[in-house]
């Protein structure tokens, strides 16, 4: 389209759009003319005697007088281009009365023209000829040079200049108050921020001749983030003052800013008349009935406001605040009353208006003495709220406190009008007709003709809660509530409550924030509020009275009316508003403001007869123009104001008037009359399609396009239809549903679940007239500026407007099915009488005689149509383009442009006609529904009826019947969108359709057309009466069902063409469990297959039983978590383990009530196998634990238990709970029993160990009771023999033999050693239960018996489940965890002949496989390990059982063993060979070290377990391990030890001079890093720890290996350090003799001072591998072994 319009333009045609036509007055002899330019125009702005054009291309054009040009311009009509701007784009142009300004596309701004006061921003120049670039340095700023601001617009007045910055931000410069600066001097030749708006963000700026406007966002939550001000700028007065009374608070947010009253240097006058009056009230304060007006207040009124009516009071005696009732009347402008006696400085009265100038000079003097108590609104707090009151400000706490303090005494009435002054609601417009006359004030003031304003605001006067949109000011009070930095915090939570509530009910009409979230982004704004300032002496400020303003205040009055454009006359204001229509006010000499109110020093509407909607306005100096829609899609031009009479403007006439200021009534008269209200100008028809108009001086111009293939037309259309339609909504709002919400009896006559419904309906109501509110701002705005398809929100975001409609209609739907238009009938019929005649213009329903509630559905369902409109509108708009692309192919980019903008259109049109058929069918539904609810029994109705269910089909024809039913029972099946209900005599039953389903019946077998339909706990057979019905209800059911689960619900759109057959088997849905049995009441939520949970779920039973985990078949199976309460220890059981068929089975954990925990093996729902049982009160020093094996929940097999408290650890048999067979009991006191025991007490044979070696060995009967025969050893070796009774330690009575056995005789000794350990369980007996779990997991019924291949594919699938059940929770996993896992998931290949690279793939395996508890060996391992550590940790840590342990460890090996050659079952069995690698070189015959450490694998040939297992199994058995054979060497380590430290504080050579090595292998020199690299150091007698020192500290490397294996490779490899060493030294190759070996050995050895040595050579000769013994090892180990002793039987001489 742009292109197009472009090159048409180009042509000098003038083109198709942006045509220009101006005129002046309104005489019906009037033709515009039209003004040639070579390009469509977009923007006029006119001055007083000039003008300026922007055109397409950003090239800007002046015409008209320009006497600030040096050359005269030849013809001052004709337009001339600004060349100074070319090569800039220019965006936006305006023009004050004797300058201009333009604003290019980067933001900069030039002005030109008249300067003298500063206007241009330029210092130094009375005129600007030619744009001239203005800078706007942001001081704010860190920057340097200060940043520039960019801009968004230009206002111009007559001496002042505003800029709009793309911050929001308004800046001023110019002469004159209406700059809103602090200005002491003027001119302000500099742009400067106005402070008093910073922190808010402005809309739009306009400029009077000498007064500003702006309009202003409502401060909403998104603003938060702006800085706050709560301090004036130039007078650093705090803006809100609380003044405490004594029994209510003044809150005054009027600070009025005494710095920058000007004087105007003619006459020393003031421009504005001063303000003499001591406090006036705020017009959008309430004036309460019961204050009578007191005659002396009145004599103040300034003459300048003659029809200041008398409810206003003016001044008030005495400088006290003027209160009526206790409710603040608080001051919009100066507030010097509030300060002490101030006000004798202007009180008295004068016949002039004015006082003198000494008057003023001591006023402003006063004033600056900052002696005020008083303060002024700031921008960034919300100084002039219109909801709240100005409740929330910001003072000191105490402030506060007084407030809630006095509030909360205050009584009676005052209690209430208090509340109402502080209350964050909106005052009343006083000055509106109804609400003057009901609160009381004066009858003068109604407006009588105002009829639309009296609909609009009926409201207005009811309580001061129900004044505007009710919703709305609980969301902006809200809103702003939310932007008060902290404030909230300090005012009683419940004053705010009962301030933020009204005290009828509250009902949503608007939404907060707007129609959705990311509203304020997208759409523009309707919650506005609009600020003026400046000289007032006209009343075109709109506060009510004729005062200068210094700083912008807020037009209360305005608040809530959703003005969207501003402008400004000379002397006079206009504010169009969304909803179509216009507020005037200001001066009205010449008829300018549409209304007859002379002047207006308040807001008022414009006349316009019913039907005309205003969208553009503009205003110049003496007249108004207005744009709007007429009947037809055309739009319609009204003028207002003065007629201008031919051959008139010329003269110098207007000057005259313009000096004047004061009275221009008589000339007026002679300049040949105005206009009483709007009226149209005849030739607007003429003009095509007017885009917008302006005024300016006394010239009027509007812009037009031709309707170029219909589609300026349709977009006409498109913003004409939405700006009916949202007066339409406003209307139904404002007459219907808010006097209906506003009935008191309401609630009561509908019930709660409708009145509900309805608060619902209406705020979904309010959302969908906000929203389409909002969006013909847009298209307005669009058709002002733009006229694109691209800027046209409904194609972006298609998406907002049909969830806003879905969202609408449901509520609709729902409020229809609960009956709630016929429970309306009763309180619409009182409201609006019997013949609803408002309903049905409302509803546009030419149908006659319908009721009420007819009237009420046709009327909700209204806006349903409009989305009709848009489809029928984007599609005229579609076919536009489909001209264009036929027509224009010359440029493709158009083309391109063209299709995608087509595109877009198609797809919306196609979107919205879809829903237009949705909602159809949803409107269908429901009807259907509610007429079914019609003929339905009463009783069942109540329990079944719910707004979201929609009926889909019945079967009260018979269609469906239950098979097998009796004879006379009724079965009726109801199908709804979310239940299936089976009806019978006086019961129903209710079946969810989320688990419900249903499947046809083959016929062939029965021939009957039969539905099985399953249920959780019932399957129905249902019979159809024919095939058709069969298959229509198994397609009803199953789209249903469908609906149900996809979660839409009613919301679904059924329209979609592709219906799935069926819903799916398996789904996730939430039910109760209703019969008897385990699941009674019990709720299950989670997944399903075929009417059985299956899947994860949560099972809660009414009694807190709770499992959370897998269900198979119906059944808990699979890992799960249980909760059970235990009722008598007010705490939970907590089980968290595998389950199996509904019981615990598998691993598990169960943490009982008491405080006892079993970690192990369940079985049937019980504990069995094996497993831990700690118990106590605290699990960290839990008294007593036991670890063995269980059988059916008792006790019974091996098993080790702790008994802290006593101190005593018990191993060995039991059976149901008690000790029974052989066992061993070890104590902290040392002492160490060992033999059988019965029912938990030791009886029978025993052996008896105590500390000393004291040993008693015989017949026991209770635990260390001795009773029967025995013998008692003493530690030296004497022993008694006989009967013994008696506790062991209290004195033992014995009857028998004393024997002293022969000195030589030390046999004793070892006989007795050897007897400990047969008393005992044996190793290959302990643990058995985890071994068989072991095997059990590999799938096999007993150790050995089974299919290795099975077994692999157990392993594979336990950790695969395993990973995936820590897939959901993977903090419990490490990466390398994962790495491991992933490679163990390959099984490796575990058939055919072992070689060496195949043995060592099994070794890393295995390492592998036990790193990880997920797999079986692993689990093995980890259970092995902790059952090990709990034997022998703690009081288990007995030397006596060293044997034990190692045999333990032995039979460990034996048994993994088995599993690994199960697995692998060609591994050769223990000492089996492995055929050498054919490549090996090596020719030793003996075979090697099996088991080298993991670093360095050699070559193995014999198979052991011990190679394969030890190297996994001994580094997690050490600790407990070596300390057993610590305890046990203990006194020879000592010894040892001793001699150590002794002899290695002899230097090297004495050393090895007294251990006899020989000198041939003592060290001369030894290699040093210390003198220089290389370098040999000399030994010397002192030299110590220097000789043999590499083998030395490999030798120390013995500690820190863990398997005999590795500690034997360090040995070998001291020899080799050793060897090397001498070689060195000898130079030569040199065999060993085991004389000459052995002291060098022995020296070594003694210089690694290794502290345990006999534990290491101990632990190493029990556990090393037997191939290794007669080998290379063999004799070192040995030989080792022999220093160890040589060392302790060692005497120094």
């Amino acid at each position: 389209m742009e292109t197009q319009s472009k090159s048409s333009g180009d042509d000098g045609s003038g083109g198709e759009r942006g045509l220009l036509h101006s005129w002046k007055g309104y005489s019906y002899s009037v033709t515009p003319e039209r003004l040639l330019l070579p390009r469509p125009v977009l923007q006029v702005a006119l001055g007083s005697q000039h003008g300026v054009l922007l055109v397409e291309g950003g090239q800007v054009y002046s015409f008209g007088e320009l006497p600030w040009k040096q050359s005269q311009v030849p013809e001052p009509t004709k337009p001339t281009l600004e060349s100074a701007l070319s090569g800039q784009r220019v965006v936006t142009v305006a023009a004050g009365s004797f300058h201009s300004g333009a604003v290019t596309e980067d933001g900069g701004i030039h002005m030109w023209g008249e300067n003298s006061a500063g206007q241009c921003g330029l210092s130094g120049l009375s005129t600007v000829p030619n744009p001239t670039p203005v800078a706007l340095q942001d001081l704010d700023t860190v920057t340097v040079p200060p940043q520039m601001a960019p801009v968004l617009e230009l206002a111009c007045g007559e001496k002042h200049t505003l800029a709009l910055s793309v911050q929001r931000e308004v800046w001023a410069w110019g002469s004159g108050c209406q700059l809103g600066l602090n200005a002491a001097v003027f001119p302000v030749w500099k742009p400067q921020k106005v402070e008093h708006l910073a922190g808010r963000y402005v809309l739009q700026v306009a400029c009077g001749a000498s007064h500003s406007l702006a309009l202003v966002r409502c401060l909403g939550s998104y603003d938060g983030h702006r800085p706050h001000v709560d301090k004036c700028g130039r007078c650093n007065e705090l803006l809100y003052t609380m003044t405490d009374k004594e029994d209510h608070v003044i809150i005054s947010d009027s600070h009025y800013c005494p710095l920058g009253v000007e004087l105007t240097e003619d006459d020393g006058k003031l421009e504005a008349p001063t303000p003499t009056t001591g406090l006036k009230t705020s017009p959008s304060e309430p004036v309460l009935p019961s204050y009578t007006s007191k005659s002396e207040s009145l004599a103040a009124t300034t003459d300048a406001d003659p029809t200041s009516d008398p409810s206003q009071p003016q001044a008030s005696e005495e400088g006290k605040a003027s209160l009526v009732n206790g409710v603040l009347q608080a001051s919009d402008s100066d507030t010097s009353a509030l300060s002490g006696g101030e006000s004798d400085a202007v009180a008295g009265a004068k016949s002039s208006p004015y006082p003198d100038e000494q008057a003023v000079k001591d006023y402003l003097k006063k004033l600056s003495d900052n002696t005020q108590t008083d303060t002024k609104a700031s921008g960034g707090l919300n100084a002039l709220l219109p909801s709240p009151g100005g409740l929330i400000s910001s003072t000191p706490t105490s402030a506060l406190n007084n407030l809630v303090a006095s509030c909360a005494s205050a009584v009676g009435e005052r209690v209430a009008s208090t509340y109402e002054a502080l209350s964050l609601k909106k005052m009343m417009n006083f000055y509106l007709p109804s609400g003057a006359s009901r609160s009381g004030g004066s009858p003068g003031v109604v407006d009588n003709s105002a009829e639309r304003v009296r609909q609009e605001d009926s409201m207005q006067g009811k309580k001061s809660s129900s004044t505007g949109d009710i919703r709305e000011e609980e969301a902006e009070g809200l809103r702003r509530r939310l932007s008060l930095p902290g404030l909230l915090s300090q005012v009683s939570p419940r004053l705010l409550r009962k301030a933020g509530r009204p005290k009828m009910r509250a009902v949503a009409l608007t939404p907060l924030g707007g129609a959705v979230p990311e509203d304020h982004q997208v759409l523009p704004t309707l919650q506005t509020e609009v600020w003026s300032w400046g000289h007032g002496e006209h009343g075109q400020l709109g506060h009510g009275d004729n005062l200068a303003r210094l700083q912008p205040l807020c037009i209360k009055s305005l608040n809530n009316k959703e003005v969207v454009r501003v402008a400004a006359g000379a002397h006079h204001s206009l504010a169009l508003t969304a909803q179509s229509q216009v507020f005037s006010w200001g001066s009205n000499s010449s008829g300018q403001l549409g209304h007859m109110e002379s002047p207006s020093t308040v807001p008022r509407l414009a006349k316009l007869s019913e039907g005309i909607r205003v969208w553009d306005v503009s205003a110049g100096e003496r007249h108004t123009l207005l744009l709007a829609d007429g009947d037809c899609i055309q739009p319609i031009i009204y003028y207002s104001g003065q007629q201008v009479k031919e051959g008139e403007e010329e003269g110098g006439n207007e000057k005259a008037l313009h000096q004047q200021g004061g009275g221009e009534e008589e000339e007026e008269e002679q300049a040949g009359g105005y206009t009483q209200q709007p009226v149209l100008l005849p030739f607007c028809m003429n003009l095509g399609y007017v885009s917008s108009v302006f005024a300016g001086g006394r010239r009027c111009v509007a812009l037009s396009d031709r309707n170029v293939m219909g589609f300026i037309a349709s977009l006409h259309e498109l913003a004409s239809a939405e700006r009916r339609f949202y007066c339409k909504l406003c209307n139904v709002k404002s007459q219907i549903l808010r006097p209906l919400l506003e009935l008191e009896s309401l609630s009561s006559a509908l019930g709660q679940v409708i009145f509900g419904l309805l608060q619902t309906l209406a705020s979904r109501f309010g959302r969908l007239c906000h929203l389409t509110g909002q969006h013909a701002t847009s298209l307005t705005a669009n058709l002002r500026r733009g006229r694109e398809v691209k800027s046209l929100l409904i194609l972006e975001h298609t998406s907002i407007f049909l969830d806003c409609y879905h969202d609408y209609c449901s509520a609709v739907g729902n409020f229809q099915v609960m009956g709630g238009f016929q429970a309306l009938t009763k309180p619409s019929v009182d409201l609006f009488g019997k013949s609803p005649e408002l309903l049905q213009k409302l509803s546009e329903c030419s149908e006659e005689n319908l009721t009420t509630a007819d009237l009420l559905v046709v009327l909700f369902y209204l806006p349903s149509r409009h989305l009709h409109e848009y489809s029928r509108l984007l599609l005229k708009l579609a076919t536009c383009f489909e001209v264009v692309g036929g027509r224009n192919t010359s440029s493709s980019a158009c083309d391109l442009k063209c299709s995608t903008e087509y595109q877009k259109l198609q797809d919306s049109c196609s979107k919205f006609e879809a829903s237009v058929l949705q909602l159809k069918r949803k409107k269908k539904e429901a009807d259907y529904t509610v007429h079914f609810w019609k003929i339905f029994p009463g009783k069942m109705t109540d329990s079944l009826r719910k707004p979201y269910r929609r009926l889909i089909c019945e079967s009260s024809n018979k269609s469906l019947t239950l098979q097998n039913a009796g004879r006379f029972s009724v079965n009726w099946f109801i199908l709804f969108n979310d239940v299936l209900v089976h009806a019978q005599f006086s019961t129903h039953h209710i079946f969810p359709l989320a688990t419900l389903w249903v499947e046809p019946i083959p016929e062939e077998d029965t021939g009957l057309y039969g539905l099985k339909v399953i249920t959780p706990e019932e399957t129905l057979t249902l019979l159809a009466s024919s095939p058709m019905e069969k298959a229509k209800w198994l397609r009803s059911i199953n789209q249903a069902v469908d609906k149900a689960l996809s979660g839409k619900g009613q919301d679904a759109a059924s329209g979609s063409s592709v219906q799935k057959l069926e819903p799916p088997i398996s789904r996730t849905a939430s039910y109760t469990f209703y019969k008897e049995g385990r699941l009674k009441d019990a709720t299950y939520d989670g997944r399903w297959l075929s009417g059985k949970p299956n899947g994860r779920g949560v099972l809660k039973w009414p009694d807190g039983r709770i499992y959370t985990g897998a269900f198979k078949n119906g059944l808990e199976d699979g890992f799960g978590e249980f909760v059970a309460p235990n009722k008598t220890l007010n705490k939970n059981d907590h089980y968290q383990g595998y389950w199996k068929d509904g019981k615990m089975h598998g691993l598990g954990t169960y943490r009982y009530a008491s405080g006892e925990v079993y970690d192990g093996s369940f079985q049937e729902g019980v504990r069995h196998g094996h497993g831990m049982l700690r118990s106590g009160k605290l699990n960290t020093s839990s008294p007593s634990v036991f670890i063995g094996q269980w059988l059916q929940d008792k006790k019974t097999g091996y098993g080790v238990f702790d008994d802290i408290t006593k101190g005593e650890k018990y191993m060995g048999m039991w059976q149901d709970h008690q000790r029974q067979g052989t066992g061993v009991v070890v104590t902290q006191f040392g002492l160490y029993y060992e033999g059988a025991f019965k029912d938990n007490k030791m009886m029978g044979t025993g052996v008896l160990l105590s500390e000393d070696d004291t040993t008693y060995e015989g017949e026991f009967s209770d635990d260390w009771t001795l009773s029967g025969k025995g013998v008692l050893t003493m530690a030296n070796g004497d022993y008694l023999e006989g009967s013994f009774n008696g506790e062991w330690g209290s004195g033992l009575k014995v009857t028998g033999s004393y024997f002293k056995p022969h000195l030589f005789d030390t046999e004793k000794d070892k006989t007795q050693a050897m007897k400990l350990g047969r008393l005992c369980v044996c190793a290959e007996d302990k643990w058995q239960a985890v071994f068989e779990e072991c095997w059990s997991q590999l799938g096999c019924e007993a150790p050995g018996q089974g299919e290795p291949e099975k077994a692999w594919e157990n392993i594979a699938v336990a950790l695969t489940t395993s990973r995936r059940h820590i897939l959901d929770s993977p903090e419990i996993l490490s990466r390398s965890h994962n790495k491991t896992l992933e490679s163990l998931e390959v099984i490796p290949q575990h058939v055919g002949p072992i070689t060496m690279e195949r043995y060592n793939a099994i070794r890393l395996y295995l390492i592998k496989a036990c790193d990880t508890p997920l797999h079986p060996l692993g689990r093995l391992l980890e259970t092995l390990v902790a059952v090990y550590r709990m034997t022998y940790v703690g009081v288990g840590a007995n030397r006596r059982l060293l044997h034990q342990a190692v045999s333990e460890i032995k039979s460990y090996l034996n048994r993994i063993f088995l599993i690994v050659r199960f697995l692998f079952p060609d591994l050769p069995e223990e000492g089996g060979l492995i055929p050498e690698p054919t490549t090996d070189l090596q020719e030793k015959n003996e075979p090697d070290s099996t088991d080298a450490p993991p670093e360095s694998p050699k070559p193995a040939r014999v198979v052991s377990s011990s190679a394969l297992l030890l190297p996994v199994l001994l580094p997690r058995l050490y600790p407990p391990l070596f300390t057993l054979y610590a305890l046990d060497k203990e006194r020879e380590d000592d010894v040892y030890w001793e001699c150590v430290l002794r002899l290695n504080k002899q230097p090297d050579l004495a050393l090895l001079a007294f251990l006899g090595v020989q000198q041939k292998f003592w060290p001369v020199s030894i290699r040093t890093s210390l003198p220089a690299p290389g370098e040999k150091q000399q030994v010397i007698s002192s030299t110590k720890d220097a000789c043999f020192a590499s083998a030395v500290e490999t030798l120390q490397q013995i500690s820190t290996t863990f398997t005999p294996s590795d500690k034997l490779q360090v040995i070998q490899l001291t020899f080799e350090e050793i060897t090397q060493e001498v070689q060195a030294l000898l130079n030569q190759d040199f065999l060993w003799s085991m004389d000459d070996l052995f002291p060098v050995f022995l020296y070594v050895v003694l210089r690694a001072r290794i502290r345990n040595l006999g534990s290491e050579v101990s632990l190493i000769e029990d556990l090393m591998d037997l191939c290794v013994q007669h080998g290379e090892h063999g004799i070192m180990f040995t030989t080792l072994k022999a220093c160890y002793y040589q060392i302790q039987h060692e005497k120094i001489t």
